[in-house]
């Protein structure tokens, strides 16, 4: 073999094991709509395709109002058909009762989103504007807060409510350097790697903040014994084979050993009694597929790491998406569930 063939072989392998590596980095790095968010307290990511896709058949399109008729007239925008992934950044406000309520949020919004008429829709809606970067940020109020909005990429979309512009320019700035596959918040750096491989949804951090309630996380009526501030990871996974089941995970990464024992006993008392609370509601879509998650969850601990998991059918968790369950018991008789 001459010596200039050898050499051509060495370099095409070099770039093939450079381009394997980068791909392979690459799948282990969050998305990018994740890496953009700024700081927060938590985060929360759907990639909607795959989830369109999962429960196509299940999902049943919402009844629009007419001022969404009148923006999807305006700008040609479908969310239900046109979003194509959304992750959030949870931002708790110092003073819950305050005019900015309990906690605010910052999007990075991915799909057949952006465009003109967009524009010309916010630029009649704002009532100021910024240029940052070479980015046009519409302020539009909305119920006693204001949101910015700026289109960041022919399909990204920044939002956020938060009572400053940190924020917004936040996710310009790192949009900037969005080609680094492990750039990100530090919530993101800390915890991704606890997100199962191919989640469709996922949550870190303080994601019970948009449930708490008097600081306890309420859902389905149903207070759980989990502290607004907990460090969560949760996510939602497609079974084998694929969508014949969902799996949904919850872990709890708690102080310690002994915080993490008494939440596990806490939690598997709650599932018990929910399960006998739930037997009476009434016979609906929704409430079935409550009783059917409650029927599969199981809670486990492995050190200081509380692990709820649950299995529902696409059919179920698109029920559950779709109607409203009949309120359980604010509190559960017997329920013994604060640390």
């Amino acid at each position: 073999m001459h010596k200039r063939t050898r050499r051509t072989l060495l370099v095409v392998a070099a770039v093939l094991l450079l381009l394997a590596v980068a791909i392979f980095l690459r799948s282990k790095a969050p998305p990018e709509a994740a890496r953009l968010l700024p700081e927060s307290d938590g985060i929360i990511y759907f990639n909607l395709k795959p989830v369109r896709t999962f429960l196509r058949k299940d999902l049943k399109p919402p009844k629009r109002v007419p001022e969404y008729q009148q923006f999807v007239d305006a700008t040609g925008i479908d969310w239900e058909r046109d979003l194509d992934a959304a992750a959030i950044a949870l931002h708790r406000m110092p003073d819950p009762n305050g005019p900015n309520g309990p906690v605010a949020y910052s999007l990075v919004l991915v799909g057949k989103l952006t465009g003109q008429r967009l524009n010309s829709w916010l630029d009649g809606h704002a009532n100021t504007r910024e240029t940052y970067a070479g980015h046009t940020i519409y302020s539009i109020p909305s119920e006693g807060r204001t949101v910015r909005v700026a289109q960041i990429g022919y399909d990204m979309i920044a939002v956020s409510n938060f009572p400053t512009t940190e924020q917004v320019h936040s996710i310009i700035d790192r949009h900037r350097t969005a080609a680094l596959p492990f750039s990100g918040s530090t919530l993101l750096s800390e915890h991704y790697h606890d997100v199962p491989l191919l989640a469709l949804a996922w949550g870190i951090g303080q994601v019970g903040l948009p449930f708490s309630e008097s600081g306890s996380i309420r859902i389905f009526g149903l207070s759980l014994p989990l502290e607004a501030d907990s460090t969560i990871v949760a996510s939602v996974t497609p079974g084998l084979p694929l969508a014949n089941s969902a799996h949904l995970r919850v872990e709890e990464i708690a102080s310690s050993d002994e915080v993490a024992a008494n939440q596990a006993a806490a939690l598997s008392n709650l599932v018990t009694l929910a399960r006998s609370v739930t037997v009476p509601l009434a016979d609906n879509a929704p409430n079935r597929a409550l009783k059917e998650l409650l029927r599969t969850a199981e809670v486990t601990r492995k050190r200081n790491r509380v692990v709820a998991t649950a299995s529902v059918s696409p059919a179920y968790l698109g029920e559950l998406t779709n109607g409203e369950v009949s309120e359980a018991p604010a509190t559960v008789p017997g329920n013994n569930a604060s640390k």
